[in-house]
């Protein structure tokens, strides 16, 4: 019985995280280019705020999934440090430590998408004239793309260390911890730039995150498919399973 548990053990995480990977993709990039992308007009907070008033189920249901994908952010943490815990278990501590700090950070950040639902034409707002509701509108949403990235600094170096354990293991390839590196340095230049140099955030963006979606891509992708090579898995793990 033991030998069974310690062979179908790690495929079942690793089936798990994949999955959870995959929704945080699909959820992540339906909510940004379906439909904060096709609801906010760059630069003009009035025809932003009319696009919000006239479909807010569809932005709910947006803050709902990604809600929906930060509760597996944490599936994907306990998966990565499940199967990687044998390399090195306090780097594996520490990236899902990283992980959790990005995760309670992009969570709280959903308040600034929340924030548009509520300046709704009440008694309490009429102190405000509808310029101002509708640019305080469009601030929180501003302030929300950069909250996103102040979270993408901690996944960022969780990258770095999860891509450093899957090389080192044996059991996962190689290449899929190159591309993760890869992935957590492209989400940290993405970051600092965006917060340092506003202009040149706005030129590069989308070019920088290409590699990371890739790499995420890929191993999310090989979790559900492949799993971890049990000979190597089993040859890592025996002495202390």
């Amino acid at each position: 019985m033991t030998n069974t548990n310690t062979q179908t053990s790690p495929q079942l995480y690793a089936r798990i995280g994949g999955i959870a990977y995959l929704f945080i993709i699909i959820a992540g990039a339906f909510g940004e280019l379906f439909i904060r992308g096709k609801i906010m007009v760059s630069g003009n907070p009035a025809a932003t705020a009319a696009n919000i008033a006239a479909s807010p189920l569809l932005w709910r249901i947006g803050i709902t999934g990604d809600l929906l994908m930060h509760v597996c952010d944490l599936i994907v943490a306990v998966v990565y440090y499940k199967l990687l815990k044998p390399i090195n278990k306090d780097l594996a501590l520490l990236a899902i430590l990283f992980g959790m700090i990005q995760t309670a950070v992009l969570v709280a950040n959903k308040m600034n998408l929340v924030m548009p639902l509520l300046l709704e034409n009440t008694d309490y707002l009429k102190a405000f004239t509808t310029d101002q509701l509708q640019a305080w509108s469009y601030l929180s949403i501003r302030a929300h793309n950069y909250g996103f990235g102040i979270g993408l600094i901690f996944f960022g170096f969780e990258c770095l260390i999860d891509g450093y354990l899957i090389i080192r293991s044996g059991y996962l390839p190689k290449i899929l911890g190159i591309l993760i590196q890869l992935a957590g340095v492209c989400y940290l230049v993405n970051s600092f730039v965006m917060i340092l140099s506003p202009s040149l955030f706005s030129k590069m963006s989308m070019a920088i995150l290409l590699p990371p979606f890739v790499g995420e891509l890929s191993i999310c992708l090989w979790l559900i498919f492949k799993g971890v090579n049990l000979v190597k898995w089993k040859e890592r793990v025996e002495p202390g399973y």
